[in-house]
């Protein structure tokens, strides 16, 4: 009886040894495949358009096809209407301007879309807006000296709306009198 015992655990080494090197197969029992019966609005991407009217940050379009849930970015730079604003790099907070390649002030506004479309086709929206405009130049004493460094207006404003997906635009006034105009179409 002993012997039988002491050969039990030997054979079960022999023959996971013997196996081949792939490895034991052993099958697989799948669920059956989920199946979508009918679509939504939801499910697909719809193409949102973007537009702004703005005396302070200027104009500007842009079209992007997204998914619900998602987000955009729309980032519009513009150099601001007659010349351009020079901007020392001792002006407070210059780094946090928005300059082109040769250090002049620029107009920014960034509008991020953030849409969740409904079952029945509409869309809630939120629309987040940071901008940023020069605004004629100012004295500013830095370590005792004074410059000349840019007034920047800026805006930042959260709005959140709903509106049908089937072509037809919203149109939201910001506190400013920026327009911002968006149509989405599944």
């Amino acid at each position: 009886m002993n012997m039988r015992v002491r050969l039990r655990p030997v054979a079960v080494l022999v023959s996971i040894a013997a196996l081949p090197a792939g490895g034991l197969t052993i099958p697989a029992h799948a669920a059956p495949p989920i199946t979508v019966t009918s679509k939504t609005p939801a499910d697909g991407p719809i193409k949102y358009t973007v537009k702004v009217a703005s005396k302070t940050y200027g104009n500007a379009q842009d079209t992007r096809t997204i998914r619900s849930g998602q987000t955009d970015d729309y980032t519009w730079k513009t150099t601001p209407p007659g010349s351009a604003v020079k901007v020392s790099d001792r002006c407070p907070n210059d780094t946090s301007l928005s300059l082109d390649a040769n250090g002049a002030l620029q107009r920014q506004m960034r509008i991020r879309l953030a849409p969740t479309v409904a079952e029945d086709g509409t869309a809630n929206v939120q629309l987040s807006v940071q901008a940023s405009a020069p605004r004629g130049m100012a004295n500013v004493k830095v370590h005792g000296k004074t410059l000349q460094c840019p007034s920047v207006a800026t805006l930042s404003q959260v709005v959140r709306f709903t509106m049908p997906t089937n072509g037809s635009t919203k149109t939201v006034n910001l506190s400013d009198g920026t327009q911002v105009t968006v149509s989405a179409l599944r």
